[in-house]
């Protein structure tokens, strides 16, 4: 989606992306993004929690729409806000964002305020009218959720019959009217092997980017039990699909992922051919920020947190303080996002040379899955050990 916590995985391996360099710039080896930063972050404003889907996983436990959600006086102030602070790209997410009737009002204020668009939605909604609106409001790019190129696997997965279908549909009406969409993919034990068909999946439609998210443990996740996470086995296969459909697709489709920015280091192992290449790609990865460091989320009714996934660290509300008060790098509530590194206590992730870079993986699973903000992401299955001594001694 543009966000700042995704892993580049197309740029790190070929050097091309095709949304995110449009959106962010030049970026890649020995040129990391300098797009956002803590005091400008990307913002995702789940603008209603309304949602005609019934996902299992779903981060926000979405349904029938907040009743103390923002109105839209309330939202334009808002997005007056953000173009104070500097915010260069707005996502505007959900539940399913089309079902706010004020959306597109919300939206064409913040492009005329110079911010960047996105769109994060479950695709099942837009009509080629709806897909018309999306591309007068300006948004850049729309990215639509679809978890299997198998329909009844994503239909279970989203808790509606006939969402594939809806879905797909809803990509094709976007790519028609010329906006650049792609698909978001949420990775669990499943449906990891989809992962190659899923990027095919985008190439016969016209989609110009698959981002992969790695299954948190936020909301409906919570009550999944463990043998929906990856095993390591299935990780590195990942990994290795990953690298392979980059280069086959390379300059086509780009393909990222987020939730597991150890992606990047495990990445950079496999493809980097010197220790300086190895080491440009980890400026890459650090570069790309994550909760509460270069991005931050707005619920629907004005409370601000970390990421949309941490719903358990308030940093704010906008009914009570500007955003330019809240966003403050100096408050002790961002210091942990900022500066995460210095507070990881689990033997692994408090131990890792490359703590610095990837902050310990995904602070959400580490939280419900390993009791607490500071303990190991359990998903991560690198020996960093073995990694580091590795290129820390190659030669240039």
């Amino acid at each position: 989606m543009g966000r700042d916590e995704v892993i580049p995985i197309s740029v790190m391996v070929t050097g091309k992306g095709t949304v995110s360099q449009r959106i962010k710039g030049s970026f890649g080896r020995g040129r990391p993004s300098t797009f956002s930063g803590v005091t400008r972050p990307v913002i995702v404003w789940n603008v209603t929690r309304a949602c005609n889907l019934k996902c299992i996983h779903c981060y926000i436990r979405a349904g029938p729409a907040d009743r103390m959600e923002l109105t839209k006086e309330e939202g334009i102030r808002l997005v007056a806000q953000m173009a104070d602070v500097g915010v260069p790209l707005l996502i505007l997410s959900g539940g399913e964002p089309l079902l706010r009737k004020d959306l597109f009002d919300i939206a064409i204020e913040a492009g005329e305020r110079g911010m960047k668009l996105a769109l994060s939605s479950n695709g099942t909604l837009i009509t080629r009218d709806i897909a018309e609106e999306i591309k007068r409001a300006g948004f850049l790019y729309v990215g639509i959720s679809i978890d299997s190129p198998r329909p009844e696997w994503h239909d279970g997965f989203r808790g509606v019959r006939g969402a594939f279908d809806a879905a797909l549909n809803g990509l094709m009406n976007v790519v028609k009217v010329g906006v650049p969409a792609g698909i978001r993919f949420t990775v669990t034990r499943y449906n990891v092997d989809d992962a190659p068909r899923i990027v095919e999946l985008a190439s016969g439609v016209g989609a110009s980017r698959v981002t992969f998210y790695h299954l948190s443990a936020a909301g409906r996740a919570t009550e999944l039990g463990g043998e929906w996470y990856v095993t390591p086995e299935q990780y590195w296969r990942f990994i290795d699909y990953l690298i392979d459909v980059s280069r086959r697709y390379e300059g086509k489709i780009e393909v990222e992922t987020t939730m597991a920015p150890f992606d990047g280091i495990a990445i950079a192992d496999r493809v980097a051919g010197s220790r300086r290449e190895f080491w440009d790609l980890m400026d890459v990865v650090k570069a790309q920020g994550g909760c509460g460091r270069k991005i931050v989320s707005i619920y629907p009714d004005g409370t601000i947190y970390p990421c949309q996934f941490i719903d358990f660290v308030k940093l704010g509300d906008v009914r009570e303080k500007t955003l330019l008060e809240i966003l403050e790098p100096s408050r002790p509530e961002l210091d942990y996002f900022i500066e995460t590194h210095k507070y990881l206590k689990g033997p692994k992730c408090s131990s890792c040379p490359f703590k610095e870079i990837c902050n310990g993986g995904d602070r959400i699973r580490a939280y419900h899955l390993g009791g607490s903000l500071e303990a190991d992401d359990p998903q991560c299955p690198l020996d960093t050990q073995d990694i580091y001594s590795r290129w820390s001694g190659k030669e240039k």
